[in-house]
C-alpha cells in the first residue's frame, strides 16, 4: 500500500501562482512515475504532469510552459509549480502514484484549485 498526502491548493486571482505538494509513504518501489492529475466540474480526470523515477517528466499541452514538476531528493515527495494561472485550470488536482514494475496504482485525496478571473 502506498498512502498520498497532497497539500497546497486553494484560491488565487489569474495570473497568480501555487505550489501543490504531495508525499508518498509506505511500499514504494524505486520504479515509480509520480504525477498530477486535475478534474473539472462536467469534466473528465486530465493527466496533467508526470515524474518519472529516472528523471523524466512529461506534461499536458495545456500547462506546459506554465507549470512545473518535481521531487525532493529521496523521491518521496512530488511538487508541481503553478506559475500564470488561468481561471481554466481551476479543478480538483489529485496526485498520482503508480508503481511501473506492476500495474499498481494510487491516489491521492484531491485539493482543489480556484482560479478566480
Amino acid at each position: 500500500q502506498v498512502q498520498l498526502m497532497e497539500s497546497g491548493g486553494g484560491l488565487v486571482q489569474a495570473g497568480g501562482s501555487l505550489t501543490l505538494s504531495c508525499e508518498a509513504s509506505g511500499s514504494i518501489f524505486s520504479r515509480n512515475a509520480m504525477g498530477w492529475y486535475r478534474q473539472a466540474p462536467g469534466k473528465e480526470r486530465e493527466r496533467i504532469a508526470t515524474s518519472f523515477s529516472g528523471g523524466v517528466t512529461t506534461y499536458a499541452d495545456s500547462v506546459k510552459g506554465r507549470f512545473t514538476i518535481s521531487r525532493d531528493n529521496a523521491g518521496y515527495t512530488v511538487y508541481l509549480q503553478m506559475n500564470n494561472l488561468k481561471p481554466e485550470d481551476t479543478a480538483v488536482y489529485y496526485c498520482n502514484y503508480r508503481n511501473l514494475s506492476a500495474p499498481v496504482s494510487y491516489w491521492g485525496q484531491g485539493t482543489q484549485v480556484t482560479v478566480s478571473s
